[in-house]
């Protein structure tokens, strides 16, 4: 199946080298490209791709603005994309909103371009991708400058011990692989649990996971947790 992609950066030779670099894969197609976030919603209804490619910093509308536009469709419309988002270090501030916006992933703009291929076909498969030497960061950053933790965690009742176990390794951002090693649990099984978690708490992918563990106080800044497993 071939993935669909628009393009959204404000450098014109930057969206270029990116949608040359996806155009050249024989299961990825660009449908176009924009140079802002307003210009990205109006094509993104048009074109209905399936991943939009989306820069943070942008002049008329931002990557923030345009990905909490694009997962909030007009009532004619059922058109939500996955939104990848690139970013730097220095934007921190935008990245943890937009994981609250519904982006799907984020990627470094200076990535290599087979990370970047392969972070469009895991958004496009409907799994969510942080960036691994930016996640630990980005988590840390959005707890200590969010809005306080939920002092109600009912919505943790419904989840196992082991669920929960699990949720709290994914909001301090580690790998399935990492999670099965902490727990001594194979990796297939992490991901039964990740899926469980997902589906009983309603949450669409894995950055929503890391936002809910840190709204419910299950990780707080520092890595840490009320009651990190195998404490």
């Amino acid at each position: 199946m071939t993935i669909s992609v628009l393009v959204v950066d404000d450098q014109a030779m930057v969206r270029a080298g990116f949608a040359a670099v996806l155009g050249a894969q024989p299961d990825i197609t660009v449908l176009g490209q924009a140079a802002n976030g307003q210009e990205a919603v109006e094509l993104a209804h048009q074109l209905r791709p399936d991943v939009i490619v989306m820069d943070v910093r942008m002049p008329v509308m931002n990557g923030l603005e345009a990905t909490r536009a694009l997962q909030k469709p007009p009532r004619s419309s059922d058109y939500v994309p996955h939104v990848l988002m690139l970013t730097t270090f220095d934007i921190d501030d935008y990245v943890y909103e937009a994981l609250r916006a519904g982006a799907s992933g984020f990627l470094l703009k200076d990535a290599l371009p087979e990370d970047l291929v392969a972070a469009v076909r895991i958004v496009a498969g409907g799994d969510a991708l942080l960036a691994p030497s930016v996640t630990r960061r980005l988590i840390e950053d959005f707890a200590r400058s969010g809005p306080p933790p939920r002092t109600d965690t009912a919505l943790l009742s419904g989840l196992t011990e082991r669920e929960v176990e699990v949720l709290t390794l994914v909001g301090r951002g580690l790998s399935n692989t990492e999670i099965a090693a902490a727990l001594f649990i194979a990796e297939q099984t992490v991901k039964t649990h990740v899926s469980k978690v997902l589906g009983k708490l309603s949450l669409r992918d894995r950055v929503q996971a890391v936002v809910f563990a840190y709204d419910v106080a299950l990780v707080q800044p520092g890595g840490g947790s009320p009651a990190a497993p195998g404490a």
